[in-house]
């Protein structure tokens, strides 16, 4: 409606082009007129809400709009255009700053209203008077700047239209982001921070809070719709969620209001971002008591937060510690006093005093049509015998932006006019040289505070952070912390929780997040179709951990480390090996020292009996040797216990190599000796000349430096070494003996298994060889379980895990060793201990009847 009311209004009225050639100048419409004005050597425009609303007559679209009807005295504007009477009046005064030029002002009313504010300010600029016959329109400025506009979208429209004249606007409460792009606004400038600061100031406050899902409601407008989208922007860089964003506008139908609280209703979100003006929540107020909606934690803006009379509105509570940003504390020596000294108002413009004494004393100058019931207005009436929205002073940041939006005015037009003593001239200057002299100034107030544009026609930003708290049913607004954008990106906010006062007046933050933090061991798992603040919590697998709450994803532990159970730490694996510390390693142990000791026992009782027929038969020599082999056998065993070395891992293996085949060379002598000897009792056999003790070291000598041969080879070109096995298992390391070459290890293996298996062979062989005492069967035996081991040995070694494998080695080793010990050597004991008078010459060659 109002953009019809623009199309068809402002046009109409206000173009100063003459209908028949547009060369020559004539007033088209009715005359538009200022609520105050002054007169002065150089004139400074002011465009200010004096109404809240408005209401159009006809809008029947058959003939032309009558002008506006505006309707309710708005208080704040009154204050506001007494801050600029008083900046005036007090630079008037000064000799200091503009001496002998003289300031004057208009100020219009746009009834909060854009199509108004934009013919108000076109008629700030070319004036009322109908031109001179035939005049061109080559005539400068009537103002050499505009205060105001309160709201943002009729700033945007003002500025548009005065942009392309370098004519400055310089807004005192119009905050939109959007108004810092100075190709589109190139002569805007603001004395209030830019909704940029406040909206990242906000998101970075709720996000302090620990508020990650959060509704909004934003009035819709270029403030609200730009706002909140500078919010959400910023909401999102910090990891900040929006539910929902409603706009809202005080014209809005009822049904429209009714889906409003609808969405709310159905919400999970306990917070509510409210980009909205102090008007728009009487409206909402209300509404959420019928519906019931109490008990959220409302975040407000600089526009209505430190607003009493949002506060007085507020009869249920329903903004109970609401907390949000307030423009920083600022004073103006006499300011106040100026302001609630309303007298000098009726000299500066009459009807508008008269319309706000009747509003402010509720009462009625004595009118002919006057009912006996209405309150009549003396003029005598006292501002202290009254309290309403007049009285209250809480909005002083605001008028401060009104009077430093005049002093950088003056303090630019004193640098150009190159005053001194006195100003030269009282000649307004160029708009454009104005402008941009203006965009530089830098000044201090009288109070020592610093005014200055940044590039985009902005000052610095800095807010209070304030909270409602209630104190004997009326709210209090208290400071809780600042935001100074001046500071570095980290030290900007700082807020005292502690001091805090919540909704439903409770100490405690409230809680507003879409899905419970995941705490250390988890991470976050956005669900499907949701906002990221909507996750589950998925634990971390194995060999990851997360040591912080609501971890995007797991890290992956180091290749020595594994995770805890919890998964919120990485911990050393454990390593393991066959150890002497542990059962296992203690049992095998002790059954190795028990072979060794059993072995040297047996060694001493055949010493001790070495003369004896028993001892001697079949060679005592290698009977000795074998002994003795058999020793370092079980000895060899220990060296595949404790923790591996590279001294330990080539020790193993060869020892292991090297003892088993003297050992079983050992045998294979003692196998042939009793066939050559079976062979030499035949007639005419001489085979033990050449199987005699000589030759019998010779061959246990040969035997063995081949496998020495092999074992040199194997660790000269790639010997066992130590090794950190991480595959087997994921939560330990195994620590192990590589075998380096596994062809080495084979043949080590093989080597021995073929002199097993051929003395295996010649051992069957001789054992019915006719002897009272026949070797051969127990060689036999003993060869039988020695190979039985180490044939099962294999799949055993092979499928073994970590330790075991190891385990499995030493077990056959020492299973091996005790059936060779046994097997030969415990018959012979049994009859040179048990059986001694069998122990002779003639029982052993059976020629006993």
């Amino acid at each position: 409606m109002e953009s019809i009311f623009t199309l068809l209004n402002v046009v109409m009225t206000i173009l100063n082009f003459s209908s028949t050639n547009g060369t020559f100048c004539s007033l088209q419409g009715e005359p538009v007129y200022p609520q105050l004005s002054k007169d002065g050597d150089i004139t400074i425009g002011g465009i200010f809400p004096f109404h809240r609303t408005w209401e159009m007559t006809d809008v029947s679209y058959m003939v032309k709009p009558s002008p506006l009807n505006c309707m309710s005295v708005d208080f704040r504007t009154i204050q506001f255009s007494q801050s600029l009477i008083f900046a005036i009046e007090e630079i008037n005064n000064s000799s200091s700053l503009l001496p002998g030029v003289s300031l004057g002002y208009k100020m219009y009313d746009t009834c909060s209203s854009t199509a108004m504010g934009v013919r108000m300010a076109l008629a700030l600029i070319n004036g009322n008077e109908n031109s001179a016959l035939n005049e061109q329109c080559t005539k400068p400025a009537q103002v050499q700047a505009i205060i105001g506009e309160t709201y943002s979208s009729v700033s945007m429209a003002i500025a548009k239209s005065v942009g392309p004249f370098s004519i400055p606007l310089i807004s005192h409460d119009s905050t939109c982001e959007c108004l810092s792009d100075k190709r589109i606004y190139p002569s805007f400038l603001r004395t209030v921070p830019s909704d940029y600061y406040q909206s990242r100031a906000l998101a970075e406050m709720v996000k302090q809070f620990g508020w990650t899902w959060v509704g909004a409601i934003r009035r819709d407008d270029d403030y609200g719709n730009s706002g909140m989208a500078a919010f959400t922007k910023a909401a999102e860089q910090l990891g900040i969620c929006l539910e929902y964003s409603l706009p809202f506008f005080k014209t809005y139908s009822r049904e429209k209001v009714l889906r409003i609280i609808q969405q709310i209703k159905s919400s999970t979100s306990r917070v509510i971002v409210a980009f909205v003006g102090h008007w728009d929540l009487e409206i909402l107020l209300n509404v959420f008591y019928e519906h019931n909606i109490t008990g959220y934690q409302w975040v407000g803006t600089e526009s209505w937060i430190s607003d009493s009379t949002v506060a007085r509105l507020d009869k249920h509570k329903i903004l109970q510690g609401a907390i949000g940003l307030a423009l920083a504390q600022t004073t103006v020596t006499g300011l106040k006093d100026f302001i609630l000294d309303i007298y000098p108002l009726k000299s500066a413009g009459r009807a508008i005093f008269t319309e706000f004494w009747e509003a402010l004393f509720n009462c009625k100058f004595i009118m002919q049509n006057d009912s006996d019931d209405t309150t009549v207005c003396t003029g005598q009436e006292k501002l202290f015998e009254t309290e309403n929205a007049f009285t209250d002073l809480s909005l002083m940041p605001m008028f401060c932006n009104v009077y430093k939006g005049v002093y950088a005015v003056a303090h630019t037009l004193h640098k150009l006019l190159s005053c001194t003593q006195t100003c030269p001239t009282k000649k307004q200057p160029d708009p454009l040289t104005f402008l941009e002299h203006l965009k530089r100034v830098h000044f201090k107030t009288k109070d020592g505070e610093e005014v200055y544009f940044d590039n985009n026609g902005d000052p610095v930003a800095k807010y209070e952070i304030i909270n409602w708290q209630t104190t004997d049913d009326h709210h209090e607004f208290v400071t809780v912390g600042l935001y100074d954008s001046s500071l570095p990106e980290n030290n900007r906010l700082a807020i005292k929780i502690a001091s805090i006062v919540w909704t439903q007046n409770t100490n405690q933050v409230p809680v507003s997040v879409c899905s419970e933090s995941c705490p250390p061991g988890t991470r976050k798992a956005v669900q499907k179709g949701k906002p990221i603040c909507c996750f589950d919590c998925i634990p971390c697998a194995e060999g990851e951990i997360s040591n912080m709450t609501d971890a995007i994803k797991c890290e992956q532990c180091y290749q020595d480390y594994w995770s805890n159970t919890p998964r919120n730490e990485c911990v050393k694996k454990e390593i393991e090996f066959l150890s002497y510390e542990e059962t296992m390693g203690i049992l095998l142990t002790t059954v190795s020292i028990i072979g060794t000791f059993i072995t040297i026992i047996i060694g001493i009782i055949f010493f001790k009996h070495k003369n004896t027929p028993i001892v001697k038969a079949n060679n005592s020599e290698l009977s000795f040797l074998l002994l003795f082999s058999l020793a370092l056998c079980f000895l060899c065993s220990l060296t595949f216990i404790g923790r591996p070395s590279e001294w330990s891992c080539v020790l193993r293996h060869t020892a292991f190599g090297i003892t088993f085949v003297l050992c079983i060379s050992c045998v294979l002598g003692k196998t042939i000796v009793v066939l050559m000897a079976f062979r030499a009792t035949l007639p005419g056999s001489n085979v033990m000349k050449w199987f005699g003790p000589l030759q019998q070291r010779l061959s246990v000598l040969a035997f063995t430096l081949i496998q020495v041969l092999i074992c040199v080879l194997w660790l000269t070109t790639s010997p066992p070494f130590p090794f950190k096995n991480l595959k087997h298992y994921k939560e330990k390391i195994i620590l192990e003996c590589h075998l380096g070459s596994a062809i080495g290890f084979w043949a080590v293996l093989g080597y021995i298994g073929f002199l097993a298996i051929l003395c295996f062979i010649l051992a069957f062989l001789a054992r019915k060889l006719p002897d009272n005492f026949n070797e051969a069967k127990f060689i036999t035996f003993s060869m039988l379980i020695f190979c039985a081991v180490w044939i099962t040995f294999i799949p055993a070694y092979v499928s073994s895990p970590g330790k075991f494998t190891v385990a499995v080695e030493v077990f056959a080793i020492l299973a091996s060793s005790f059936g060779l010990l046994l097997c030969i050597f415990l018959p012979k004991c049994y009859i040179i201990i048990m059986k001694p008078e069998k122990n002779n010459k003639k029982q052993i060659m059976g020629k006993v009847p």
